[in-house]
């Protein structure tokens, strides 16, 4: 089996600091950090003329097909510290049969179930983890709906960083099965996602762990971009990439569906009512978006309350089967 190039040659890298996204000030790179002092997520920031000077269009195209590819692009330094299961670039599929049932127009999906985890997740994360690696973490934590928590465990796991998720009260038995299969400690909090994160900012100085929730540390998003590097890459930009980015540049729509989202409280309201779907037009086109539902947890009895339990208020899960 051919080694993959992108995960065994070492490139060079052009990260130069990390910035405030609201104020713009400065942090030094290759350090932990979780906010900036107004607290506001921190970006990372690149030498682009020196991205631009080493990466040539023609030596991008003859990678292999990963989000490894775009290695002077990531913040990870070497190969030794990237914690990869197979990221793949995940392809454009037209959907012509769906797009005529709707009334026309055209449909694209990028299909990100084919990333390890079986959602774009696992971008995000497999770049936390690998700075988490770099940096000398040893034990990450987030709040999660599912996929999120289920792509840290998986990457975390796989390197050694012990993790603990923290999951709403109605999440799906089959979501918080498994996290746990992929070797997390996790733990059911009677709320919202909102409780979970409180915990896990609250446990930072009482556990000791990372805070890997999202835009609370600086890599998630950068793993995350590499679904828009895929999209406006010239050696892999078809006619759908085209128009996809074009109309994108013709429009700044304040959610996908070109319309102000609906509030929180909207959209569990529709969900709860079961009418979960919004028509939405942007000029000639139609649109529709679909909310998530989530189906009611299957509750199992709790061990005896642990330390960190009584400390939160919340319960581990006691059992998969």
């Amino acid at each position: 089996m051919k080694e993959n190039e992108n995960l065994t040659i070492e490139r060079p890298t052009f990260v130069t600091h990390l910035e405030c996204a609201m104020e713009g000030d400065r942090y030094p790179a290759d350090q932990v950090h979780n906010l900036s002092k107004a607290g506001k997520p921190l970006l990372v920031r690149y030498d682009l003329a020196g991205v631009k000077k080493a990466l040539t269009k023609e030596a991008l195209a003859q990678r292999p097909a990963d989000m490894w590819r775009y290695r002077e692009m990531l913040p990870v330094r070497k190969i030794s510290d990237i914690v990869s299961l197979g990221e793949v670039t995940t392809p454009l599929i037209r959907l012509p049969k769906l797009a005529g049932k709707i009334g026309g127009g055209e449909i694209i999906v990028k299909d990100e179930g084919r990333l390890p985890t079986g959602s774009f997740k696992a971008r995000g994360l497999v770049m936390a983890v690998s700075m988490g690696k770099a940096l000398g973490i040893k034990h990450m934590a987030m709040p999660t709906n599912g996929n999120a928590g289920a792509a840290l465990a998986a990457y975390a796991t796989s390197c050694g960083i012990k993790t603990t998720i923290f999951c709403p009260a109605d999440t799906p038995e089959v979501n918080v099965s498994e996290i746990e299969l992929q070797g997390a400690t996790v733990y059911r909090v009677n709320g919202l996602i909102d409780d979970c994160g409180k915990i896990v900012a609250e446990g930072k100085a009482k556990a000791g762990w990372f805070d890997t929730s999202t835009l609370k540390e600086p890599y998630r998003i950068e793993g995350k971009k590499t679904m828009g590097l895929e999209l406006v890459e010239p050696a892999r930009l078809g006619r759908a990439g085209r128009d996809l980015l074009s109309d994108r540049r013709r429009h700044r729509p304040e959610s996908a569906c070109g319309r102000r989202s609906p509030s929180s409280k909207q959209s569990a309201s529709s969900a709860r009512s079961g009418h979960g779907w919004w028509r939405c037009k942007r000029r000639a086109a139609r649109r529709w978006c679909v909310p998530l539902r989530t189906a009611p947890s299957t509750r199992r009895a709790g061990r005896m309350p642990t330390p960190l339990q009584r400390a939160f208020g919340c319960r581990r899960r006691s059992g998969i089967f």
